[in-house]
């Protein structure tokens, strides 16, 4: 079999720290497209309009390795274009992003409540790794993981590309040890330390993570630090990264996070108040760097506000 030839590298710069979108012409064994306009057209006109395709054909917006093309061009499979697509208005988080340690090879940063870590969905240019890129000019800055965009705290991101496999893999084969703290309700009832083990399941398109019964997926160890005023402060050491765990554990033990919006009750507005962050920090991370061997432990400098 073989082996598709490597992508040339894009003509066009990063948009507000955002790569272009690239396109390789696909096979079209029934010729029904002979020009690139019908591509594009049967691409992309049920998402954005035949006339916003050709508008962007007008202006040149789509670019090939020898600059912009033209909609009346020959189609020709297998080539590259590039474009950038329009980025829909996103309202600016109001929260700088701490850099706790930087060299030629990481980044690790404290990454403020309601910021997203990297860009998908609604929030693409209003993202932890499009801010950095555009303020510190590291075009080629990618996340070695993610952190949910309600929390805050440590993320490491990985500067040259070269390196990002070796921190990515990292995460993946759970090598990092994390802890996190948390302020939620005190309830003496509840006996802590506990392990908490449960199987949890997430389904596209709906808000909250549920647990559900069958064999475990995800597991959390859970300490109380400190108590004051029917609040806790604790400390939460994941085994397991399903998405909201932590939160999910929480409600669980009928401890749900201060200021959560999903756990127990999902807020059916959708509005977020800037004034009262989920109370979920991402207080540590520790592990043996890939490149130098090195044992490193990287703390977060912020501060959680539901409990003094």
């Amino acid at each position: 079999m073989r082996r598709r030839a490597k992508a040339p590298a894009a003509p066009l710069a990063q948009r507000y720290g955002i790569d272009p979108v690239r396109v390789r012409l696909p096979e079209d064994p029934e010729g029904v497209w002979s020009t690139v306009r019908d591509h594009l057209l049967d691409r992309y006109a049920a998402a954005v309009g035949a006339g916003r395709v050709e508008e962007m054909l007008r202006e040149g917006r789509f670019v090939g390795v020898d600059g912009p093309v033209a909609g009346d061009e020959p189609y020709t499979v297998g080539r590259y274009l590039w474009f950038h697509r329009d980025f829909p208005a996103e309202a600016p988080v109001p929260f700088d992003i701490g850099i706790v340690h930087r060299d030629e090879r990481i980044l690790v940063v404290d990454k403020p409540h309601f910021l997203a870590t990297m860009p998908r969905g609604r929030h693409v240019t209003e993202t932890a790794t499009a801010r950095l890129r555009r303020e510190l000019d590291l075009p080629r800055l990618q996340p070695a993981h993610r952190l949910d965009r309600l929390t805050a705290g440590l993320v490491l991101f990985v500067v040259r590309e070269e390196d990002r496999g070796a921190y990515q893999t990292l995460f993946r084969d759970r090598l990092v040890r994390k802890e996190y703290e948390a302020v939620a309700p005190h309830d003496p009832a509840v006996e802590l330390p506990v392990t908490v083990r449960s199987r949890i399941e997430k389904e596209r398109g709906v808000m909250a993570a549920r647990e559900v019964p069958g064999e475990p997926n995800s597991e959390s160890r859970i300490e109380l630090t400190g108590h004051a005023g029917g609040l806790g402060r604790y400390r939460l050491v994941p085994v397991t990264g399903r998405t909201h765990q932590l939160r999910v554990h929480m409600n669980a033990l009928g401890l749900p996070i201060l200021h959560d919006p999903v756990y127990p009750v999902v807020r059916e507005d959708g509005s977020e108040d800037f004034g009262r962050p989920l109370q979920l920090l991402a207080r540590t991370l520790e592990f043996t760097d890939p490149v130098t061997g090195d044992a490193v432990r990287f703390e977060s400098r912020l501060r959680l506000s539901g409990l003094g």
